[in-house]
C-alpha cells in the first residue's frame, strides 16, 4: 500500500503538477486557441471559395436566405460592399491561397467606383475594410491613392455646425442624423492624415468622436443609435433609436460601433479620454445583466422575450475584436478581463451552435446574426459583416496573444 502511494505521488509531480502551475495552463490555452485560430480560417478559406462560385461579376454578397435557398446580394453603393473584400484579405494574409487573392483584388477593382461616393457616411465601412486591408497586405501605392481620394470624399459630411460627420441625408424622419455607426468611420479619416494626407481629416475625426462622446451617450455609458440635430442652430432636436427595441434601449450592435470606434480613436490619438470611454462601454456591456453566459448578446439588449430574444453574432464579433484591442491598452486584472471575454466569445462563435457547416449558410461562416429587426429586416441569418470582424478578432488574437 505504503509503494502505491508513493508511486502516486511520483506520478503527480512529474506528470500533473507541471500542467498545474499558471505557465503551463497558459501554455495549454494557446495551444488551444492556436488550433482553434488555424481551423477557424482553413474553414473560412473552403466557405469562401464555395462562395465565389454564386457571385455574379458586379454584385457584393450580403446574406443568405436559408429557407427559399436564396444568396442575397448588393450592389457597391450598398453600405457593406467593403466587408467581402477586407475578409478574403484577411483569409488570404492567413492562409496564402492566390486563388482568394485574385477574388479579393478582382473585388477591389469593382469598388473602385466608390472612392467618390457621397450619398452617407459608409465609405469607411466601404473602403477602409477592403483597400485598407489591401494596401496593408500588398503595400500597393494604387490602393493607397484610392483611401486618399476616400477620406476626401468622406469629409464632404462633415458639418462645421454641429462637429460631426452627417450619417444620412435629410428625410422625414430626420433633419441632419448622426448614427453611432459613424464612430466606424473615423479610422479612415486618421489614418489618412498620419500617412501624409490631409490634417484637417484627423481633426474631423477628433471633432466628431468629441461630439458623439457628448451627445450620443447616456449616464450609465450606453449609446442612443441616432442623434438627430438642427443644422442651423447646431443643437440636438432628439434622441431616438432605428434599428433597436426602443428610444431608450441599448441595441447591442450600436454598442459594438461605440466601443470599436472609441478604442480605435485612443489606438490614434493616445486621448486617455477615449480610452476611459471604451472602458466605461466595456464595463456596460460585460455587466450588463442580460449578457448570456456564451457573451454573444440579445440583438438589443433589452429586446422584448429575453431569453428567448434573437442574438446578434455580428454584435459579438465586433465586440470579441474591440476587446482584444482594449486589452492591448491596458494591463493585469483589467486586460486579463477583456481578452477572456474576447475570447469566450470566439469560442462560442467557433462552436455548432453560430458557425456554419462545410458547404452549407451560402458559403457564410456563422449563423444567427440581426440587422434590423424592427424594420423586420435580415432576422436570424448570415451577414457579411459577422465574418469579417470574426475573422478581424481570429487575427488579433492570433497576433496579440499567441
Amino acid at each position: 500500500m505504503r509503494s502505491k502511494t508513493i508511486l502516486s505521488i511520483c506520478f503527480y509531480l512529474i506528470f500533473c503538477l507541471p500542467f498545474n502551475r499558471p505557465e503551463a495552463q497558459t501554455s495549454v490555452r494557446e495551444g488551444k486557441m492556436q488550433r482553434l485560430i488555424n481551423e477557424n480560417f482553413a474553414f473560412a478559406d473552403s466557405q469562401y471559395r464555395y462562395m465565389m462560385t454564386l457571385i455574379q461579376n458586379d454584385r457584393m454578397p450580403q446574406s443568405y436566405d436559408e429557407k427559399n435557398n436564396r444568396f442575397i446580394t448588393y450592389d457597391i453603393s450598398w453600405w457593406c460592399s467593403g466587408f467581402y473584400a477586407g475578409s478574403l484579405w484577411y483569409i488570404y494574409e492567413q492562409t496564402r491561397d492566390e486563388m482568394i487573392r485574385k477574388e479579393a483584388e478582382r473585388c477591389l477593382g469593382a469598388l473602385e467606383p466608390n472612392q467618390n461616393f457621397t450619398g452617407n457616411h459608409d465609405i469607411g465601412f466601404m473602403m477602409n475594410c477592403s483597400f485598407g486591408n489591401g494596401y496593408r497586405i500588398t503595400g500597393n501605392a494604387r490602393y493607397k491613392d484610392i483611401l486618399f481620394t476616400s477620406a476626401a470624399s468622406l469629409a464632404t459630411r462633415y458639418r462645421p455646425s454641429i462637429q460631426s460627420i452627417q450619417s444620412w441625408d435629410k428625410s422625414k424622419r430626420f433633419e441632419c442624423p448622426v448614427i453611432i455607426d459613424n464612430m466606424m468611420n473615423l479610422e479612415l479619416l486618421y489614418w489618412v492624415s498620419n500617412s501624409g494626407g490631409d490634417k484637417k481629416y484627423k481633426d474631423i475625426a477628433i471633432a466628431h468622436a468629441n461630439t458623439t462622446l457628448k451627445n450620443h451617450y447616456r449616464p450609465d455609458h450606453s449609446s442612443f443609435h441616432v442623434v438627430d440635430y438642427d443644422l442651423t442652430t447646431g443643437k440636438v432636436i432628439r434622441k431616438v433609436t432605428w434599428q433597436g427595441a426602443a428610444n431608450c434601449s441599448p441595441w447591442a450592435r450600436g454598442q459594438a460601433w461605440g466601443l470599436y470606434g472609441f478604442t480605435t480613436m485612443y489606438r490614434f490619438s493616445k486621448n486617455k479620454t477615449y480610452l476611459n470611454h471604451a472602458k466605461h462601454i466595456a464595463g456596460f456591456i460585460l455587466n450588463h445583466p442580460n449578457l448570456p453566459k456564451d457573451k454573444i448578446p440579445y440583438w438589443d439588449f433589452e429586446a422584448p422575450f429575453i431569453p428567448n430574444a434573437n442574438r446578434d453574432a455580428s454584435a459579438g464579433a465586433i465586440i470579441a475584436s474591440a476587446l482584444l484591442e482594449l486589452g492591448q491598452y491596458t494591463t493585469g486584472a483589467e486586460r486579463k478581463k477583456y481578452v477572456d471575454a474576447a475570447t469566450l466569445m470566439i469560442e462560442s462563435l467557433s462552436s455548432y451552435a453560430y458557425r456554419a457547416k462545410r458547404g452549407e449558410n451560402g458559403g457564410f461562416l456563422l449563423k444567427h446574426s440581426t440587422g434590423a429587426l424592427p424594420q423586420n429586416s435580415e432576422i436570424d441569418v448570415p451577414l457579411v459583416y459577422a465574418d469579417y470582424y470574426f475573422l478581424e478578432a481570429l487575427k488579433r488574437y492570433k497576433d496579440w496573444y499567441l
